[in-house]
């Protein structure tokens, strides 16, 4: 069996041969290489060609966010962001403009193998190293092609859509921006988002979107009327859900392995909002959130599905799909323009 290269960019000496340590262990993987700065996994690149990079952000002199851009500019190769814990608080803008930038996801670093979580953060690194290997790297669409893929204004006037759940796991954050920042500021309803990360990351990505996207954004409390023009995100393994027009947490068992489940949320929408439900779900391993999706096509609201082509990973979507729960297929950089054309401002309740 071929071993998936790595190539690991990390300036702590003692980090980097704990990375060394972890991925040599599985045998799935390899170490194509080290580099202890961002010039100088820029220089051994082309000549080391690894499947996958396990990327620090805090490098000395061009740091994460830069080196990711040149290398998904020159060579495009799959990056996985491997950080400390508290880093997504303290550098959030960073960790995320490196995904918006091309990186798949975002790892907490084991922090050595005396710590009490140090065998499921290494299971974690690995598994996530030789799923993202195996991704696609997209390119992106150009205004014009997206204009001449989104569909023509379908309004309907039996009735108008309540509340918008968006479903997403890896390349979340990057779709995020780019979907709610479509949307305007002016989007009369409220916005509740299941993105699957850890908690440690939690609270800092939160506080990131807010200062990129033109809504408040708030970790979702138990028995909260959701507000227009508010996103709110469901919190680290809890369950999210609607009813009675409150949002309503719980942590039962998890769902597709996740915790929160965006089955949760859509099939929740479905019940308690009917036609008046809108779903729209996201890039992501795996199949959450399409049993959901097609609960809220069934029950008359409309669902669209992100397309292949614009996905990091076209795993959530493609099984919705192939259940036939999206009313609508579409690239990420159309899907804002839909969602305003299907809620106008002037419609807000």
């Amino acid at each position: 069996m071929t071993k998936i290269r790595v190539l690991i960019v990390e300036d702590s000496t003692v980090i980097r041969g704990l990375l060394e340590h972890i991925i040599a262990t599985d045998t799935r993987l390899e170490v194509a290489g080290a580099a202890e700065s961002g010039e100088q996994a820029l220089h051994i690149l082309s000549r080391l060609t690894p499947d996958v990079i396990a990327m620090d952000i805090g490098l000395p002199g061009i740091d994460g966010l830069e080196t990711t851009r040149r290398i998904m500019s020159q060579m495009p190769v799959p990056i996985v962001v491997v950080t400390a814990g508290g880093a997504w608080k303290d550098s959030s803008a960073a960790v995320a403009d490196a995904m918006r930038a091309g990186a798949l996801t975002v790892l907490e670093k084991p922090s050595g193998t005396t710590s009490a979580d140090y065998q499921f953060l290494s299971e974690k690194l690995c598994t996530q190293l030789v799923l993202m290997s195996e991704v696609k790297l997209v390119r992106r669409y150009r205004e014009r092609e997206v204009a001449l893929r989104t569909p023509a204004v379908e309004r309907r006037s039996r009735s108008s859509y309540w509340m918008l759940g968006i479903v997403c796991s890896t390349g979340g954050p990057q779709a995020l921006v780019t979907l709610l920042g479509g949307l305007g500021a002016d989007f009369p309803v409220p916005i509740v988002i299941v993105q699957h990360m850890a908690a440690s990351f939690l609270e800092g990505f939160a506080t990131w979107l807010e200062g990129v996207c033109p809504f408040p954004v708030v970790i979702a409390n138990d028995d909260t009327v959701p507000a227009p023009q508010t996103v709110y995100i469901a919190p680290a393994d809890q369950h999210l859900s609607f009813s009675g027009g409150r949002l309503r947490l719980d942590s039962a068992d998890p769902i597709c392995a996740q915790r929160p489940s965006g089955n949760v949320l859509f099939r929740t929408m479905a019940r308690s909002l009917g036609r008046n439900a809108l779903g729209v779900l996201l890039t992501g391993m795996g199949r959450d959130g399409a049993d959901g999706l097609y609960d809220i096509r069934r029950a008359g609201g409309h669902t669209i599905a992100q397309d292949e082509s614009t996905c990091a990973v076209y795993g959530m979507p493609a099984a919705a799909v192939a259940l036939g729960a999206a009313c609508e297929t579409l690239p990420l950089e159309a899907i804002a323009p839909r969602l305003v054309q299907l809620v106008p401002a002037k419609e807000a309740a």
